[in-house]
């Protein structure tokens, strides 16, 4: 998250004047925004540009996925883990409509993505072409900002402007759509980055009465707690959250797309909030005084019922987006502005403390956590293999040094439950939109971007068979992403609804399941599958070993349910633990 006088520092890109290709000139325009890997599939309407890029192969990566919805989630995860602009490309009509659901996920979760779809000629717009969509009125409700280009002289400009309100401020996703005849026309091409858009604040000011509102309320609480969310990641403000929390001895908790901020060992981490958050946190909620909530959008499943949430604290919201003060939740004190320079304001006004009986409450209701849950999943005694052994497995294996991929549902929360983390950026996840089949394709962008770190998928057999055909990305790409695969034979998360609020009609949630070990071999991916604990840290071990891509199934008890858990409509502090 970048304000506009340090992106007026990054250095100037231009280039000689040249007369090109609009196509060329598309491909021009990434190479001089530092784009290195593309994600995307071919067609018809966007066939120019892919010409150009086999021209330029030397310079841009393009990662053939087998669906255009990979490439998006591709792209999210290489954002998401480097903090660049993610960027994926295709085709007019189905192949620009299979996108919209990796967009709406990157808008609703702030990922930096830059998408660019082929369109119909210019004249042909309206006439209902063969593969024409109105992709501008389709995606304008789930991007930052799009555009559709039907001049090549408009390209540079488009685009330059494209990855700047993709990256700056609130990061989102970008659409800019392109005729075939603008990729096919000529013009004198040249290139500067956009450094501003009028009337356009990415990052407001922050107002110092502002915090020294908020370091007043702070410094009298007796009961302080802090709440971030993942604008502390995005705004790489790690360093001062730890600094202020440390200083002023505040236990802190994270919504799950702020996860990793902090690592999971400092002592005043206290867990996950939401609907299966941490018990103390969620609990503690309302006996805060003072609750400070730091790059977070008091999303519903983090609130529960807002006409309870926290109604007896001073609320404190750190907040980038003016659009998300008082939204959901009425503040006493809101500070505007990136949180790394707001933290950084505020630090020198806080006065030392401890506040060593408050947390001493978080550790009393982590005990009860731990006896009436947590035991129970990471040390179990039953039969049946559960989700957060493998978890555990998985953090002994690793060190907390992976990044970790989830998908959507049961396996989501147990992740987010029980990875540790002692390295930023290292939780991703689909947050607010919930879209299963996430985890494999943005499991490859992550490994492609980071190929230095291990990046783990942790995947349920629903979700997973969504995307499954990425595993022929994987295999072409030689992409080394270990793929652990979760299997109870049911959509876990909506069964358990069933389970606990529908009389256990499992209605359309059982899953009868291909053998994904040879599917897995099918692709050429080392594989193999675990139904006995006896065997799961070796299948671990050999999983991480392995220099390459692998494929592990591990066969989990099929009802097991994920506590705590708030039921929707219901208050934080109404947390059931079983």
């Amino acid at each position: 998250m970048k304000d506009t006088e340090t992106l007026n520092k990054e250095e100037k890109t231009t280039t000689t004047t040249m007369r090109i290709s609009g196509s060329e000139a598309i491909i021009r325009c990434l190479i001089a925004e530092g784009v290195d890997i593309l994600y995307g599939y071919p067609g018809g309407a966007i066939m120019p540009v892919y010409d150009e890029l086999y021209k330029f192969r030397d310079q841009i990566h393009h990662v053939l996925t087998r669906h255009e919805q990979g490439a998006t989630h591709a792209a999210q995860g290489y954002a998401r883990i480097s903090g660049k602009v993610g960027v994926a490309i295709a085709t007019s009509g189905p192949g620009a409509t299979n996108l919209i659901t990796g967009i709406a996920d990157a808008q609703i979760d702030s990922t930096p993505m830059v998408c660019i779809t082929g369109q119909v000629a210019s004249h042909l717009l309206g006439s209902d072409a063969f593969q024409e969509t109105d992709i501008i009125g389709i995606s304008t409700p789930v991007t930052k900002w799009n555009h559709q280009i039907s001049k090549a002289s408009q390209i540079p400009e488009v685009i330059a402007k494209a990855f700047y309100l993709a990256r700056s401020g609130r990061p989102g996703p970008v659409l800019i759509d392109i005729t075939k005849d603008a990729q096919f026309e000529e013009f004198d091409f040249s290139y500067e980055k956009c450094k501003g858009v009028r009337s356009y604040n990415p990052v407001p000011k922050t107002d110092i009465d502002d915090v020294k509102a908020a370091a007043l309320l702070i410094n009298s609480a007796k009961k302080p707690f802090i709440v971030w969310g993942q604008g502390v990641i995005l705004s790489e403000a790690e360093k001062e959250l730890i600094a202020v929390i440390e200083k002023a001895g505040i236990p802190s908790a994270w919504t799950i797309l702020g996860a990793s901020a902090v690592p999971t060992a400092h002592p005043l981490n206290v867990g996950m909030v939401g609907m299966h958050g941490n018990y103390a946190p969620n609990v503690l909620t309302n006996d805060c005084d003072v609750l400070i909530a730091i790059g977070m959008r008091f999303d519903d499943r983090v609130t529960g019922k807002l006409e309870s949430y926290a109604t007896q604290a001073k609320i404190i919201h750190f907040e980038i987006d003016p659009s998300e003060i008082d939204k959901n939740v009425k503040t006493d004190v809101s500070v505007l502005g990136d949180a790394k320079e707001s933290l950084s304001q505020l630090l020198p006004l806080l006065k030392p403390n401890s506040h060593t009986e408050w947390h001493q409450k978080f550790k009393d209701l982590y005990a009860i956590e731990y006896e009436k849950v947590i035991k129970d999943d990471l040390y179990p005694t039953k039969e049946g293999l559960t989700m957060g052994e493998v978890l555990k497995e998985i953090n002994i294996q690793t060190k907390g040094n992976a990044a970790i991929v989830s998908d959507v549902g049961q396996h989501q929360m147990i992740a987010c439950r029980y990875a540790e983390f002692t390295t930023t950026r290292s939780n991703i996840t689909s947050g607010g939109l919930g879209t299963m089949g996430f985890a494999l394709p943005a499991a490859i962008g992550a490994k492609m971007s980071a190929p230095e770190r291990d990046v783990v998928a942790i995947i349920g057999d629903g979700g997973y068979q969504m995307t499954i055909q990425e595993l022929g990305t994987i295999f072409q790409q030689k992409v080394p992403v270990k793929i652990v695969v979760l299997n109870n034979e049911f959509l876990g998360m909506v069964r358990q609804w069933q389970q606990l609020f529908f009389e256990k009609r499992y209605a359309s949630t059982e899953m009868t399941n291909p053998d994904f070990v040879a599917i897995a071999k099918g692709y050429y991916i080392d594989a193999q599958k675990v139904t006995k604990r006896e065997d799961l840290k070796k299948a671990v071990a050999e999983m991480m070993a392995c220099e390459g891509p692998y494929f592990l199934e591990v066969r989990v008890e099929k009802e097991g349910n994920v506590f705590p858990m708030i039921p929707t409509g219901a208050s934080v502090s109404d947390i059931r633990l079983e």
